[in-house]
């Protein structure tokens, strides 16, 4: 199979979706990698790393999705990469089509088999190619949330540790998976105090509180208790996720009423739609937006700021289903591997992926082979 890996072009993505050692891999096993000139180097990876794993070097985009097999990348295709995807073409990558009803509808034009990174599953159930990526989100999302409390960046000027004698900045987080924790153990770390609000009490959660009793607190989300801390909360972290589907919007417009003016909101699940109301898509150029004197700070890109680190966690976890994919052809390997199949968003021309057709009004049609 033809592996190919286009330059990410979305603003300020220096993420690639595929190592020097991915293609090494691939190149090893009989596969061809394509990859087009410079899709690494912001990072150091050099088109000379590529040729040396075996990879060949390509000058255009263009050049990638006309030869490619399967194109792997890390972003959601922007519109004119899905014009130029093909009927039976692979594209292995975050889609996040929740959110984005004109990806969707171009994918499907397309007729390719679009799997996407954040629904494949493994054999707990779990989203191991969201994963890395959240973990990574979760961690940076009190970095930037802390960074933009600062007075000189528009916030209310409070130190998430505080200082002898002053209290440490209150830290709210929303959902207690793999970027809640990930953001509250750097809260945590930082010395303020955090409160997690999850659907339920999980038992990591429990174990996660009695080592950090002083500091955190652990509670059942519900809109009484949502707005309860929203009024001493410093910081709030979106970290919801139902896969697939469009987040949940837990806090209203109205609702800001309730926090400190230059408070900040992080909303990590930008991505699906956004778990605040007033959440809209930003970059990493201009990253923060003012609502009703509270900061929002919503990169739909989070990990590409720390680009090197993310690629390498994420052809980790990545490369072994594109070994599988490429040594079995799309077709037998996703009716092979369930987990595969769940990660099928949409497959010539039809939505295959029930949560992600409800969130677009779209009929599920399930594949079949």
């Amino acid at each position: 199979m033809i592996i190919g890996v286009p330059k990410e072009i979305k603003t300020h993505e220096y993420r690639t979706g595929l190592t020097p050692y991915g293609a090494m891999t691939l190149t090893e096993a009989g596969h061809q990698v394509i990859v087009q000139s410079n899709a690494g180097s912001a990072i150091g990876f050099s088109d000379q790393d590529y040729q040396i794993a075996g990879a060949s070097i390509v000058d255009s985009a263009e050049t990638v999705f006309n030869q490619a097999d399967m194109i792997v990348k890390v972003k959601e295709p922007q519109y004119n990469e899905c014009r130029m995807l093909r009927k039976g073409q692979i594209i292995f990558t975050y889609l996040h089509l929740a959110a984005d009803l004109k990806q969707a509808q171009l994918l499907i034009e397309s007729g390719a088999i679009c799997i996407a990174y954040e629904t494949v599953t493994d054999d707990k159930g779990r989203l191991p190619l969201l994963k890395p990526m959240s973990e990574i989100a979760g961690r940076m999302s009190i970095q930037s949330g802390a960074h933009h409390l600062e007075k000189t960046q528009g916030g209310s000027g409070v130190l998430l540790s505080g200082a002898t004698g002053v209290d440490p900045a209150q830290v709210l987080v929303l959902g207690g998976g793999v970027v809640g924790m990930n953001a509250a153990k750097v809260a945590v770390g930082m010395g303020a105090d955090v409160t997690i609000l999850n659907r339920s009490i999980l038992e990591r959660l429990v174990k996660f509180q009695k080592k950090h009793s002083s500091q955190l607190t652990i509670d059942l989300s519900t809109q009484a208790n949502i707005e309860q801390h929203l009024s001493s909360a410093d910081l709030v972290i979106g970290a919801v996720l139902v896969a697939g589907a469009s987040a949940p919007k837990l806090i209203t417009r109205d609702m800001l009423k309730l926090m400190k003016k230059g408070s900040v909101l992080v909303d990590v699940s930008i991505d699906q739609g956004g778990c605040f109301e007033t959440s809209i898509v930003t970059t990493h150029d201009k990253p923060t937006y003012v609502v009703d004197g509270i900061i929002h700070y919503c990169v739909g890109n989070m990990p590409g700021a720390v680009a090197q680190t993310a690629t390498l966690a994420l052809t980790n976890a990545t490369l072994p289903y594109v070994i599988e994919l490429a040594n079995r052809g799309a077709q037998q390997a996703i009716f092979d591997n369930s987990n595969l199949l769940n990660g099928l968003n949409i497959f010539q021309g039809k939505v295959t992926h029930q949560a992600v057709a409800e969130s677009l009004d779209y009929q599920y049609d399930p594949v079949s082979f």
